[in-house]
């Protein structure tokens, strides 16, 4: 009976448990979404965190390795400001001991000095002894009277005194000749190791490189119209081979295989090559060249010390820029000479900046010399009086090559700077045919002579050995074949450094006893 209301509550329940399970069921999910989000959240805020991690490692790697690289740059400064130290410190050192030698000569010479001074006084004292001596036997033995006696001891004392002094005098002479000696290669060695200068190579050729073989063809032109017109516009022999990638420019003129060269580059790269187009880039080119060759002039002369050159000479330095004797760059070689001229003039204390600017004009007869007739040093002597350099220059000039003879201590200064620059070991090269040539001109002149049987060049030519025949020549006749043969090969061939002369004359007398 009461079944009907027991499963009227046992569906209410079961509605209330649904009910009840689905409102649970909506808070597990929107609980699961929850804990969704806060992990993503969580994810989103690893993963950045992660990225900003990586970004301040990053950072700290690159202040690390900023740190690192300012840190060796301030090392290899201080490394370098060390090296500059120690060298200065090293100069210094030099300088002190070269015035701790002077001072001790200054001192042994004032002690010789002294010790003279000394022997001249005892000799004095001596004499005055002598004198008194002669007096008084001369007043009882002789008839002159004290007057009479007084000029006779006088003049003994006066010649005893005049014999004394001239030994004095020759050995003070010879003493001062060794301490010379020794101060002329201590300042020749320290100028020359102050300074140094490069070496080149004597050329007559420029390459210049192509992007590719069509552009040969393009420079030669039609029935070698551009090629033409550019050896006519330039000056120069251009020449195209099968050698890839390459065209050579030769020339003996130093300055216009540069404008040759500029040129070239240029209308290679613009790429119209046509010969209107030529003769405007090799125009332009001269007129750069020109400021180019002014700029290296002023350099030069800064570089030397010198200031006050008129502007024509600047140019003419310049020019030498482009010009080489024996390899060796003639500009560069003036720079040196007159820095070594400078050195040794403020050594002796004497005026080191005429030398300096004699020096640094001692070969700029070499600008013109392909141009005008002339020997360089002649050359040169006219140009500085065109430009108002003083007589005492240009005789510097013309002594360099022993023309005239040195007026002046600074005049010597400048020979010897332009001997010790030229003659250094490894400064002036040659190409072999150079010195083929010279040699078997040397020989000729030393076989020209009568009665000599072979001759033989050594050292590359700055030595010639004689061999005479000894019944036909005597020793005197040998010694002047030696000074002729020089005089000759003085004369006629032109050689840097010098030539020794050797003449050889041996004979052997052979007798057999029996």
């Amino acid at each position: 009976m009461f079944q009907g209301p027991l499963y009227i509550i046992a569906g209410f329940g079961a509605g209330f448990l649904v009910k009840s399970l689905s409102s649970k069921q909506k808070e597990l999910l929107h609980i699961q979404k929850r804990d969704e989000e806060i992990n993503r959240f969580k994810e989103e805020m690893n993963s950045a965190i992660e990225k900003k991690e990586k970004e301040i490692d990053a950072e700290k790697k690159r202040i690390r390795e900023d740190i690192e690289r300012k840190t060796g740059e301030t090392r290899e400064n201080l490394k370098k400001k060390s090296i500059e130290i120690d060298q200065r410190v090293k100069k210094l050192d030099q300088k002190a001991d070269i015035i701790e030698r002077k001072e001790a000569e200054i001192e042994k010479r004032e002690k010789n000095i002294e010790t003279i001074k000394k022997k001249y006084e005892a000799k004095e004292k001596e004499v005055e002894e002598m004198k008194a001596k002669e007096e008084s036997v001369l007043k009882k033995i002789s008839r002159f009277s004290p007057k009479q006696a007084r000029e006779e001891i006088l003049k003994r004392a006066d010649e005893e005194a005049r014999e004394e002094a001239k030994r004095i005098y020759e050995r003070t002479v010879e003493n001062a000749k060794r301490s010379a000696q020794k101060e002329a290669v201590e300042i020749l060695a320290q100028s020359i190791q102050r300074n140094a200068s490069e070496v080149t190579q004597e050329l007559t050729v420029t390459s210049v490189s192509i992007p590719d073989e069509d552009m040969k063809g393009r420079i030669i032109g039609r029935e070698g119209r551009n090629i033409r017109s550019f050896e006519a516009a330039s000056g120069v022999n251009l020449i195209i081979d099968d050698t890839p990638g390459v065209i050579t420019i030769s020339s003996f003129d130093g300055i216009r295989r540069e404008i040759a060269r500029r040129s070239l580059n240029l209308l290679i790269k613009d790429g119209r090559i046509q010969p209107s187009r030529i003769e405007e880039v090799v125009s332009k080119v001269k007129s750069d060249i020109g400021e180019s060759v002014r700029k290296s002039g002023e350099k030069a002369a800064m570089d030397a010390g010198v200031v006050g050159l008129h502007d024509e000479l600047i140019n003419l330095l310049g020019k030498l820029e482009y010009r080489t004797s024996y390899g060796q760059n003639v500009l560069e070689h003036s720079v040196s000479v007159a820095n070594l001229a400078g050195l040794m003039a403020d050594e002796l204390n004497v005026d080191s900046d005429f030398a300096r600017r004699a020096g640094i004009l001692h070969d700029i007869g070499k600008a013109v010399d392909r141009e005008i007739q002339g020997n360089h040093s002649q050359i040169g002597a006219k140009l500085a009086k065109k430009y108002g350099e003083s007589g005492r220059v240009q005789n510097a000039i013309m002594a360099h090559h022993e023309k005239e003879q040195p007026q002046t201590v600074e005049a010597v200064f400048v020979a010897a700077a332009d001997a010790i620059s030229a003659s250094r070991p490894g400064a002036r090269r040659e190409q072999i045919q150079h010195y083929v040539r010279r040699m078997e001109d040397i020989e000729s002149i030393a076989k020209s002579f009568e009665g000599v049987k072979e001759a033989y060049c050594l050292s590359a030519g700055r030595e010639i050995r004689i061999i005479v025949e000894p019944d036909k020549i005597s020793d005197s006749q040998a010694a002047e074949i030696a000074k002729e043969c020089a005089r000759k090969i003085e004369d006629s061939i032109e050689f840097p450094g010098e030539v020794k002369v050797a003449v050889i004359r041996s004979m052997r007398n052979v007798e057999t006893a029996r």
